[in-house]
């Protein structure tokens, strides 16, 4: 089933961009409470607010209807664009569902987009008016939100590694060869959660990540699915986690990631969906022999960066892209249908966006798709006090429930230390 909801099917809109010069003001201090639309990395990035347009849709033609959609609305938009770079013009958010086909994926037209690339700083406007005055000093978002109280989500602790266990009894039995479990956390706090506080301090703790919001959405992610600049396209693929610990200990398990076996193996699985996904559109694909370490404040992964050229006489944009790789190896498993039989299967939970992909797309098809993880979905329930926490871990053969139940529990906290004060 497909639903859209369009505020503006016909007529023109304008929109405008105009450079900032080389002003520094952070981006995320620029966002209102409500609506925050983000994508940063390293203060870099594009950030927006207000509702030009939207569309929501579902169905197993989802991804191909939003492209028609975005390029019918890109058609119908007069643009000044005097710098036309990679996410100037015309912009859209999107936070696609894990499954497109079952679940409802966003597309998001801001009003009022500010982006910042290489030191340049520009404001874009979808409208008739001038540009709005753009703020200098930094929003109030450090409020408290005082006590929270967590709950189970769909499983329990004891219950979820029962599930790890069974997955692990397909996977020896040669079922398939990997498969992402997923588990979800409840929180509840005193006062309504404000986004601008929680993407601050996302961003502020894990620089090396993509901060994201859109539609209630919001995390930061490590993970890029594929960024597009003209024919370049890119990829970092994470798989195989360690934790962190102190002084000797954390060289210790940094070395012990280097060197398992358990891990790399996962780590190939999901490099390998990657690139043979990818393949049939590049003239060329680079893709390491070996991955590299990553470090981040709470775990390290092993991450490859993979780069390729798009065919010149390929078509296919970035959407279209996006649900030809997706989903890879790093969120689903090995071999894919049967991977996601086994998560409906054992998971228990409908993971809506969580695990999709995320991020932006402008009128010349340019754009950055993460993966939608260390995040939470805000809800309206509880006058906004409420938010649904998620992480997962791949699971390969020789998987230890209670390890992976640890990884879990390490990925929640990097949303848990944002929430907490």
């Amino acid at each position: 089933m497909t639903t859209a909801a369009l505020s503006s099917a016909t007529g023109t809109a304008q929109v405008t961009t105009t450079p900032l010069g080389t002003r520094r003001t952070p981006l995320l201090t620029l966002l209102p409470a409500d609506g925050a639309l983000a994508w940063v990395r390293r203060g870099e990035g594009l950030v927006g607010w207000g509702e030009a347009d939207r569309l929501e849709v579902s169905g197993p033609d989802a991804l191909a209807e939003a492209s028609a959609w975005w390029a019918d609305r890109c058609a119908r938009t007069r643009v000044e664009d005097p710098l036309r770079i990679p996410g100037s013009g015309p912009i859209v958010f999107a936070s696609i569902a894990f499954d497109p086909t079952a679940g409802t994926s966003v597309f998001v037209v801001p009003e009022v987009v500010v982006g910042r690339r290489a030191g340049q700083t520009w404001v874009t406007v979808t409208g008739d008016g001038g540009p709005p005055v753009v703020e200098t000093s930094p929003r109030d978002a450090a409020t408290s939100i005082g006590r929270l109280a967590y709950a189970d989500g769909a499983l329990d602790p004891v219950t979820w590694c029962g599930a790890v266990a069974a997955a692990v009894r397909r996977i020896d039995a040669g079922d398939l060869d990997k498969v992402v479990l997923a588990r979800d956390l409840l929180v509840t706090a005193d006062r309504p959660l404000d986004p601008r506080r929680l993407l601050l301090r996302l961003a502020e703790r894990f620089p090396q990540c993509w901060t994201f919001a859109v539609d209630g959405l919001l995390g930061a992610t490590p993970e890029l699915l594929l960024r597009r600049t003209g024919r370049e396209l890119s990829s970092r693929v994470l798989a195989g986690t360690a934790p962190r610990g102190a002084g000797a200990e954390d060289d210790r398990l940094a070395e012990g990631l280097q060197h398992s076996a358990k891990d790399h193996v996962e780590h190939a699985y999901a490099v390998d969906s990657l690139a043979s996904a990818l393949r049939p559109f590049c003239e060329s694909l680079d893709v390491p022999a070996e991955p590299t370490v990553l470090t981040l404040p709470n775990v390290r992964h092993l991450a490859s960066d993979v780069h390729g050229q798009q065919r010149d006489d390929d078509g296919t944009g970035l959407l279209g892209l996006v649900g030809a790789v997706h989903p890879t190896a790093a969120v689903c498993g090995s071999p894919t249908p049967q991977a996601a039989r086994v998560i409906a299967e054992l998971e228990s939970m409908d993971r809506g966006r969580y695990a999709g992909p995320v991020g932006w797309l402008d009128a010349r098809g340019d754009g950055e798709f993460g993966l939608a993880l260390r995040c939470a979905q805000l809800t309206g329930a509880e006058g906004g006090r409420q938010a649904r926490l998620f992480a997962g871990c791949g699971i390969v053969s020789g998987s230890d429930p209670i390890a992976e139940l640890a990884e879990t529990q390490a990925k929640l906290a990097a949303f848990q230390t944002a929430l907490e004060d």
